[in-house]
């Protein structure tokens, strides 16, 4: 915080970018000279919305063509249960800067009090209605993320209570503790004072690595757990359709991720500038690691393979993007992708069926990315903004390590636990079975589910019949059963 004299010699505050009323300790209005940061952390909100639909092009192409439809619609469905929640209450329970040491309170419910006023103590460079939008992505995104665990086996209704109850009991908890003023990761090293003063030492999580990654990929890992493995019909292969939608799903994913750790700066400084860099730089070695890797055990450059290994490198550059320089972006996202390659094969040792590697990219990926973020971190990076931090071990600060175990165990844990309990309630209520039929499995979900298709698979013409004459009832029988024939191979593609 800065003090500089305004225009009739009075004395103003300044934090960051925003201006605070002298000689008070509230956030007026907000009034950001030229507004860069507003328009700024707007565009980033836009960024993140557009994650949302790229996550479940990416889980669609992956799948089997007959569970296309529906893994986009739930993925559609997470933003519009949550949207309408995070106004409601989850904003208020995640981020009221007066609750307790566990959760936050409602003073903030129905978005009261959120208007052009900033957050004071937690981000206090914008007005308070746009942290409140920009966040709201975040946690939007966060459930849908956790059914590429469950990908062709789940009922959509029950799904979204699932949401719904999740969002509530364990995403809006983990961003509580991990950002929010009050925060116990977040002031990990004063926990004796943090009702009273919190003093900001702590876990270092810079854009979601806990409340977004570990939460769900962990809630993934529950869920498969609880609804069991797909049932394979005869020679039927679990393998992706459509490489287009997941090469697509990813770029999109990539794009976004420019406004989901950039925007995480809170303000259009340096530090959201460095941020982006090391995103991608992240990124791309993620993706070279991943395919190399499998390069080595197959002698094939999967396309699936880059893809995967992308977004196992987002992951794990999220908590370390406001805290690591660019050389050490490129080690956090290969070491990432190789891990989460790694991890990912587990599921057949240890046998459970997380589908898509939700548990194995993002579970994984973010217990990854946060203890080597306690590596890489630097003090000179968090000073582009004016935060002053300890750094992490290439700064002697060794410390640091667990602070970053100790929160992303805590996580994990009440994640898988709380979800495994949310899902055996809503299993017990009658008619909120998790699991479709086997005939409806076996039909695949966009029928069972929504009566809709992805894809109308239509032949260019009917077969020619040797030897039959070109009417007459055998050639009406002959091409009724190759109609029937049709049909059946467009509900089971």
């Amino acid at each position: 915080m800065t003090t500089i004299v305004g225009a009739n010699g009075e004395s103003i505050e300044v934090i960051g970018t925003a201006i605070l009323e002298a000689g008070t300790n509230h956030a007026p209005h907000f009034t950001e000279p030229g507004y860069a940061s507003t328009g700024f952390i707007t565009i980033c909100a836009a960024l993140v919305f557009f994650m949302t639909p790229g996550l479940g092009l990416f889980y669609s192409g992956m799948s089997r063509s007959k569970n296309a439809l529906s893994l986009i619609m739930i993925s559609m469905l997470a933003m519009s249960i949550i949207t309408v929640q995070w106004v409601l209450f989850g904003f208020s329970l995640a981020f009221s800067e007066t609750g307790g040491r566990f959760i936050g309170n409602f003073k903030h419910g129905g978005f009261k009090d959120i208007g052009a006023a900033a957050l004071e103590f937690t981000a206090p460079t914008i007005p308070g209605v746009l942290f409140a939008l920009y966040q709201m992505q975040f946690a939007t995104l966060t459930p849908a993320l956790i059914f590429g665990s469950v990908a062709e086996r789940i009922r959509l209704v029950p799904a979204m209570i699932f949401i719904f109850l999740w969002s509530t009991l364990v995403y809006d908890f983990g961003a509580y503790w991990t950002w929010s003023y009050r925060g116990w990761i977040k002031s990990l090293s004063c926990l004796d004072t943090l009702s009273t003063e919190p003093c900001a030492v702590g876990g270092f999580d810079f854009a979601g690595g806990g409340p977004v990654h570990v939460a769900s990929g962990f809630a993934g890992l529950a869920y498969c757990i609880m609804i069991g493995k797909r049932r394979k019909h005869h020679a039927e292969e679990f393998k992706a359709h459509n490489m287009t939608n997941v090469f697509l799903g990813t770029a999109m994913l990539w794009f976004g991720w420019f406004g989901f750790n950039g925007g995480s700066a809170l303000g259009a400084t340096p530090r959201a500038a460095m941020a982006c860099l090391v995103t991608t730089l992240a990124t791309a070695s993620g993706s070279l690691a991943w395919v190399l890797y499998d390069y080595s055990q197959h002698a094939k450059l999967s396309g699936l393979g880059y893809c995967s290994g992308a977004v196992a490198a987002l992951v794990g550059i999220t908590p370390a993007a406001g805290f690591v320089a660019p050389w050490a972006a490129i080690i956090i996202g290969a070491v990432t992708a190789v891990i989460c390659n790694m991890a990912c094969r587990l599921k057949n040792k240890l046998g459970f069926d997380d589908s898509l590697d939700a548990w194995g990219v993002h579970g994984v990926g973010g217990v990854v990315g946060n203890l080597l973020t306690a590596i890489f971190a630097q003090k000179w990076i968090t000073l582009l903004d004016g935060a002053e931090t300890d750094g992490g071990w290439v700064d002697g600060n060794w410390k640091q390590m667990g602070y970053q175990i100790a929160g992303t165990v805590a996580i994990a844990a009440w994640s898988f636990v709380v979800s495994c309990l949310i899902l055996y309630v809503i299993n017990k209520i009658p008619g909120l079975h998790l699991r479709p039929t086997e005939s409806e499995e076996h039909i695949g979900n966009d029928l069972g589910e929504m009566g809709e298709i992805a894809y109308e698979i239509v032949p260019s013409k009917p077969p020619v019949h040797d030897n039959l004459p070109t009417h007459g009832p055998k050639t009406a029988e002959k091409d009724k059963q190759w109609q029937e024939k049709v049909e059946t191979e467009v509900q089971l593609a």
